[in-house]
């Protein structure tokens, strides 16, 4: 069901992308849009993680570390090539995963999250970030961020590039309220996309792990100490992080790329009985 609702989301998107660049130029804007996607899609599968790791100040972890055996026993048990593990110098308990595909991939974890975890708790959470890598949610999620990205900026260029000559025509108000609504509609779309994600990686953690309730205890830690400790960096970034690590009001929740904490627990609870 996941899987479904990832593949109809991206293709509403795929319709969103090409029918606003019909709007600006026909036939030559469905081909501007899709080229205009297609180079942003390049750029985030290629560099990505090298652009991530960077902007973090991440390091490698040695192999004589205790998460790089813990990743490795999990990686093995999962069927998977050993990802590349980074640790990221802040206090807030977090991890993410990043990479082009499973043989190309990075596991990234916070001091914080190393230091306050278990190692129950540690197997969960990156179970969860295997899981990702396991799906090619990494992949899955630059695509639908560069397509909503095209969709905004041929939204904002077809408003500004039919104004004049639509002038006076008696479908005006339905055709710019398209225009206004198709970005919104692209960001929610993949909002969808990376909660419907999450919940799948959050399966497939509770599986490699073991046990469903070594993710849901981390889970429980995780959003307590987001609210208490700050992470420094983009917010652009937060849709790669395991819990969204930047805290604000309740409209910005509205529209977070991760489902609500408690539910994902819920979820991992009712799985354990």
């Amino acid at each position: 069901m996941n899987a479904f609702k990832t593949a109809a989301l991206m293709a509403v998107m795929t319709f969103l992308l090409m029918a606003l660049g019909g709007a600006l130029g026909g036939r030559n804007g469905i081909l501007m849009a899709l080229i205009f996607a297609g180079v942003g899609n390049f750029i985030g599968y290629w560099f990505s993680d090298k652009i991530v790791l960077k902007a973090y100040r991440a390091r490698p972890v040695a192999e004589d570390h205790l998460i790089y055996g813990l990743v490795e026993k999990l990686a093995r048990d999962a069927g998977l090539p050993m990802p590349k593990v980074f640790i990221i110098n802040q206090s807030q308990p977090n991890a993410f995963a990043t990479g082009r595909n499973p043989k190309n991939a990075v596991v990234a974890i916070t001091q914080g999250l190393a230091d306050n975890m278990n190692t129950d708790e540690l197997a969960g959470v990156i179970g969860h970030e295997l899981g990702h890598i396991k799906n090619r949610d990494i992949l899955i999620g630059t695509v639908a961020a560069t397509m909503a990205g095209a969709i905004s900026y041929l939204g904002y260029a077809t408003r500004f590039g039919t104004g004049k000559r639509s002038a006076g025509g008696g479908n005006n108000l339905l055709f710019f309220l398209a225009l206004l609504l198709a970005p919104l509609a692209a960001s929610l779309i993949r909002m969808a996309i990376s909660r419907t994600r999450e919940y799948k990686a959050d399966i497939f953690g509770a599986q490699v792990s073991g046990n469903p309730l070594f993710l849901s205890s981390a889970l429980k830690k995780l959003e307590n100490w987001r609210k208490k400790i700050p992470l420094k960096g983009n917010p652009s970034t937060s849709h790669m992080f395991i819990v969204h690590p930047f805290f604000g009001r309740s409209l910005a929740n509205l529209f977070s790329t991760h489902p609500k904490t408690e539910e994902r627990i819920r979820r991992l609870e009712e799985m354990a009985t």
